[in-house]
């Protein structure tokens, strides 16, 4: 493995996180808040000294799949270390392992957090919190990718897309990756402009609506409230936010279908169709289910429910009413809704909504096979057959994860805290959604945990996120001793 190259990328990585906290100094500096800037000027130093540093390194600019793995899984473990500084030196969050696992969470979208009074938290730090949301959303190499003028040629461009990117497959919009990373973050950029401005005029303060578009552009849900969107009693701002939560749970290639006039191969799009039959399947039963707590208002019933439905789909974990008092029924289909997650191509967490439809297909196309051995049965996905390389991938995704998930339910259940909160502890951060049940509910958080248990699930929020394979090779034994890892995966 060529060191010096994931070197160089680690520091271009640390440079824009330098600049990504200048913002945060703003805001510390309009609201008055002097400790907060004293925290974050450290904050900012060290990774743009360290970054700018480690970016002039001389090296081949060519990157093999195996790099590109090992910088997307190193890039956020070292974005993570230094998103955490300022909440640590700041002293508002006392323990280091409880800025780790809040900046995690928020890098990663998860939305789980530690603060038992959000609302005790300088603007400075909110804002910082809530931005690192839009950061991992899309994901800091595809930014790197769009805005820096990095390497050219070779396919390096692809391998670190491929990296971060989410779902079975990485689909290019446009023949050069640079392009398709542009366009992506700009579609991405109007989205999040346009809910922040609806909001605003819907009467949300300026500040409050920002940092809410944050969390629902890259569906991770840090709420500025203790009792997150249900502070905001308008119906409107409410719908809004929903509306907008299930949008970005959406593939963005399917946006850019919309604005160069392709209505019907965007409409046709298997995944775009079972994504939202399920979010309104699953909102139209868990709403009926309910509709005996809210008497005389079942408008509220569906309106609870749609939110709550597009909130955990999307694994973005906003809450406008408290699902772990529903009943069992509606809890756990939320449960199943949030393992599933949103589109591929998407902000959204989980296991995806293409992945789960590949595998639904191969299922039926075994037991096709089983009846009529002769038959030629192959999976296709919107007309198309689909590469038996990617229902390798898949299926060896789908084991890694029960695996994992396993393996963090057991280690978690030394808590002693019951089955609801421990696997809905793992689901929440594994599946990158936020809430859970019980101890971890809406209306709860993740601060009872031990700092062994914390940091068990960090980890899980970053295999959520960089969808297992990039981390598990990274601690493959033998990868950084070797030479080279070139030509894997070209």
């Amino acid at each position: 493995m060529n060191h010096r190259i994931v070197a160089k990328y680690i520091g271009y990585i640390m440079l824009v996180e330098g600049l990504f906290m200048i913002p945060s100094v703003f805001v510390s500096l309009w609201f008055g808040e002097p400790d907060t800037l004293k925290a974050f000027l450290p904050a900012i130093t060290i990774p743009l000294i360290g970054g700018f540093l480690l970016s002039r390194m001389k090296t081949a600019e060519t990157i093999s799949m195996g790099e590109g793995f090992v910088i997307c899984s190193l890039g956020w473990i070292v974005m993570s270390f230094f998103g955490a500084l300022p909440f640590y030196i700041s002293r508002r969050i006392p323990h280091f392992i409880d800025c780790w696992f809040e900046t995690v969470s928020g890098f990663t979208t998860t939305g789980s957090t530690i603060l038992t009074d959000v609302e005790a938290m300088p603007f400075g730090l909110l804002y910082w919190r809530s931005f690192t949301h839009w950061i991992g959303g899309m994901g800091v190499l595809v930014f790197l990718l769009a805005i820096v003028p990095l390497s050219k040629g070779n396919g390096e461009f692809f391998n670190l897309m491929k990296a971060e990117s989410p779902g079975p497959t990485v689909g290019k919009i446009k023949p050069k990756i640079s392009e398709t990373a542009k366009i992506t973050y700009l579609i991405y950029l109007g989205l999040t402009v346009i809910e922040c401005l609806l909001l605003v005029a819907e009467g949300m303060p300026l500040f409050d609506a920002v940092v809410t578009s944050y969390g629902t552009a890259g569906t991770g849900g840090f709420g500025i409230k203790n009792n997150s969107i249900a502070f905001y009693t308008s119906q409107t701002v409410q719908m809004t936010i929903a509306v907008f939560m299930a949008l970005f749970g959406v593939n963005f290639s399917i946006y850019y279908m919309l604005l160069t006039k392709k209505i019907h191969d965007a409409f046709a799009d298997e995944e775009l169709r079972w994504y939202w039959t399920i979010m309104i399947g699953g909102t139209i039963m868990i709403g009926i289910n309910i509709l005996p707590m809210y008497v005389n208002n079942a408008g509220q019933a569906f309106r609870d429910s749609f939110f709550s439905v597009a909130s955990v789909m999307t694994t973005t974990g906003f809450g406008t009413a408290d699902f772990d008092k529903w009943p069992e029924f509606s809890r756990h289909m939320l449960l199943f809704i949030m393992c599933i997650g949103a589109s591929a191509g998407s902000t959204g967490g989980g296991i995806k909504v293409s992945r789960v439809v590949l595998l639904v297909k191969h299922l039926a196309c075994q037991m096709r096979r089983m009846i009529n051995p002769r038959k030629v049965s192959i999976v296709r996905m919107n007309g198309r057959r689909v590469e038996d390389s990617v229902m390798v991938g898949t299926t060896a995704y789908l084991t890694a994860y029960l695996m994992i998930f396993i393996v963090s339910v057991l280690i978690i259940s030394f808590e002693g805290k019951g089955i609801p909160t421990t696997v809905s502890a793992v689901i929440a951060t594994f599946n990158n959604i936020g809430p859970g049940l019980d101890v971890v509910g809406p209306t709860g958080n993740f601060s009872s945990f031990t700092p062994f248990s914390k940091f068990v699930m960090s980890v899980d929020m970053l295999l959520g996120r960089l969808e297992i394979f990039p981390i598990l090779f990274m601690l493959s034994p033998g990868v950084w001793r070797r030479k080279s890892i070139r030509g894997r995966g070209q």
